[in-house]
């Protein structure tokens, strides 16, 4: 056979390789889906991160309950923007019990995050709709977690629970593969790429 033929083989099963590794049809979907929750503390003091969390926790008391049966990402964007003074409320109720002198901002609004990985599954950096809590200067280490699936609730973080949830709000088994495969080659090579897709649409 001509050496022709033989190159133009190669080319194709190289292709066909890189393929393998693109993401999917509606992957950048991913962005679209969840609501994040972004914590920021005051400063990295022991007691202001301390604070941080006690925040979170009554946040998640006021959230978790209000989007238990929030069919998507816009149900759950609707329930939030209609409930935000009870969650500044909520928060600036436990800074006070705290003696803590700090002003408490909470925002819902689309915030660029880095990639992040967490029990059951990771995702790409890029933009997301985001509750966003800022205590005092808001310097100090952050605290994130995913709102909507409610993945910052322990019970939520098994991987069963975890894909259900997101089948149940509209990603496919594909696409929900991209998040919580990320230790197979395969899926690092399409994670970096859907965050490199992602950014041309920036």
């Amino acid at each position: 056979m001509p050496k022709r033929f033989y190159v133009a083989l190669v080319i194709a099963m190289v292709i066909l390789m890189a393929l393998s590794y693109l993401p999917i049809h509606g992957e950048t979907e991913i962005y679209d889906t969840v609501l994040r929750l972004h914590v920021l503390a005051n400063s990295d003091t022991e007691e202001d991160q301390a604070l941080k969390l006690k925040v979170r926790d009554a946040v998640l008391e006021v959230t978790s309950p209000l989007l238990k049966d929030a069919t998507d990402r816009d149900d759950a964007e609707a329930i939030v923007r209609a409930h935000m003074p009870h969650i500044q409320a909520a928060a600036e109720a436990v800074v006070a019990a705290n003696g803590a002198d700090q002003a408490v901002t909470v925002m819902l609004d689309v915030e660029d995050y880095p990639t992040r990985n967490y029990e059951s599954c990771a995702f790409p950096a890029g933009e997301y709709l985001s509750l966003r809590v800022c205590l005092g200067d808001a310097e100090g280490q952050n605290w994130w977690c995913v709102l909507f699936p409610p993945l910052c609730l322990s019970a939520a973080t098994e991987k069963e629970d975890t894909e259900d949830a997101f089948i149940q709000v509209g990603l496919t088994k594909d696409q929900y593969g991209i998040i919580t495969e990320t230790e197979d080659t395969k899926y690092r090579v399409r994670f970096k790429i859907l965050e490199t897709i992602k950014g041309w649409f920036n």
